[in-house]
């Protein structure tokens, strides 16, 4: 990282150049949940297109990375934005193979089923018969919250069953508001004495599975300090870019925007302080992505 606080910058191109690929985060930065933000494919296109660099899609989606360019197509994401995607389902399916015979419980909506298909596992849907708990989210994160999980985690975790998160993130936009994602059950679950296994940023292996597919798609490998994060997300996207010594751009009219003052155009001086207060840094700062 080259510099301990953001500078607000007014679009990608002014550190495009820097840079021969991207590490872009797509909840919150692509889309809030309901429309894409135009300007930020845009950017996105117009830095390959332009510096011939590569971008790297990696989210927290708890699905596989093909229902993930399904969806971001049907809103109007166009495949020219990105060369690849890596999700933290991908990285989970893994985890979840490597559980042997376990027989696992699902705890999330129906939507996330994609993420089992062809998967060899065996699943219940009592939770006494599980041996370990794969978390995708909230059954309807529209209107429940962590404590209604409580009880039912408490018990869970009396038995020292492993959960395995598939989706770190603990709130995420949906159109104008927040809904809760796995990363707040798993939290819940860790806090009440259960062993948890979070899968997706901020942690190494979906980074690593991001800068294997930049390497693969440009032929040779990138090194750290050729590779730009992108993201909303302080916890997962920042935290995550940081501790993998990789530059990021904050975009801080996600999840964090009502923290800098207007979100369109934040305060400089609030974003450092809330990163000195969480221990960490960006190479830059934008309320949101554009060129």
């Amino acid at each position: 990282m080259t510099v301990s606080a953001p500078l607000l910058v007014d679009g990608l191109h002014a550190l495009a150049p820097q840079y021969k690929g991207i590490l872009c985060d797509v909840w919150g930065v692509l889309h809030n949940g309901v429309s894409a933000f135009e300007e930020a494919h845009v950017a996105l296109r117009r830095f390959r297109e332009e510096t011939g660099g590569h971008v790297i899609l990696i989210t927290n989606a708890p699905r596989p990375a093909k229902y993930v360019a399904e969806m971001l197509t049907s809103m109007g994401v166009p495949e020219e934005a990105y060369d690849s995607i890596v999700s933290s389902g991908d990285v989970t399916r893994e985890v979840l193979e490597a559980q042997g015979s376990k027989t696992l419980l699902h705890i999330g909506p129906e939507r996330d089923q994609p993420l089992y298909h062809n998967l060899e596992a065996t699943f219940t849907s009592v939770d006494e018969d599980a041996e370990a708990i794969s978390c995708t989210g909230f059954r309807d994160d529209e209107t429940e919250t962590p404590d209604d999980y409580r009880e039912r985690l408490e018990k869970l975790a009396a038995r020292n069953l492993l959960m395995i998160c598939a989706n770190p993130d603990i709130v995420v936009e949906r159109g104008d508001r927040l809904v809760w994602c796995a990363g707040a059950l798993a939290r819940l679950y860790e806090d009440l004495g259960g062993e948890v296994a979070i899968l997706g940023k901020p942690h190494a292996p979906i980074y690593e599975a991001g800068l294997r597919r930049l390497a693969e798609h440009a032929g040779q490998t990138i090194a750290k300090e050729d590779v730009l994060a992108i993201g909303d997300g302080l916890p997962t996207d920042i935290r995550g870019a940081v501790s993998q010594d990789i530059d990021v751009l904050f975009i801080t009219a996600g999840i964090h925007a009502s923290d800098f003052g207007p979100s369109e155009a934040p305060e400089e001086h609030l974003i450092r302080k809330r990163l000195i207060e969480e221990g960490l840094r960006a190479r830059a700062a934008i309320p949101r992505l554009s060129w």
